[in-house]
């Protein structure tokens, strides 16, 4: 891979994580105390609906440039499960995003088609959850640089 190729697929996967990341920041610390606050899930449902459209599509460009950065620092698939700093951090975020792709699932076709003013703080741990997990994928990604430091040193 080209130092041009790696740059674009790097500068991709750090403008995804910035708006995953930073659009449930803005959902879990803004949004959701407000709409808990009101007992509206509609505010929630109008924050989903602007960020789905941006948030889903940033997921998965990190995903795919991802496994593209991943490839790079490891080689084959095959390599990224090593006892290594950097391939204890590659383990880390897919299991990382396979939390995140489990709420997910769960959020989309068991709390949001039922969601009432009534049970919204369901969807709410839920929430927690995901920003949770996106900060945890951008503390990893950044200790990347460092070898996997702080966390498999």
């Amino acid at each position: 891979m080209s130092v041009g190729a790696y740059y674009a697929i790097l500068s991709l996967h750090l403008l995804g994580a910035c708006i995953w990341a930073g659009g449930h920041l803005v959902l879990a610390i803004r949004v959701l105390p407000r709409a808990l606050r009101e007992r509206r899930a509609s505010i929630i449902q109008e924050f989903e609906g602007a960020y789905e459209r941006i948030g889903l599509p940033a997921l998965v460009v990190q995903v795919l440039t991802g496994l593209a950065l991943a490839y790079r620092l490891l080689g084959t698939p095959a390599n990224w499960f090593a006892d290594s700093g950097v391939a204890r951090m590659v383990q880390l975020k897919l299991l990382l995003l396979a939390g995140t792709v489990a709420l997910a699932i769960h959020a989309k076709t068991r709390l949001i088609p039922n969601l009432r003013d009534d049970n919204l703080p369901a969807l709410g741990s839920h929430i927690v959850g995901v920003t949770v997990l996106a900060v945890l994928f951008v503390l990893a990604g950044a200790s990347l640089r460092l070898g996997g430091f702080p966390l498999f040193n």
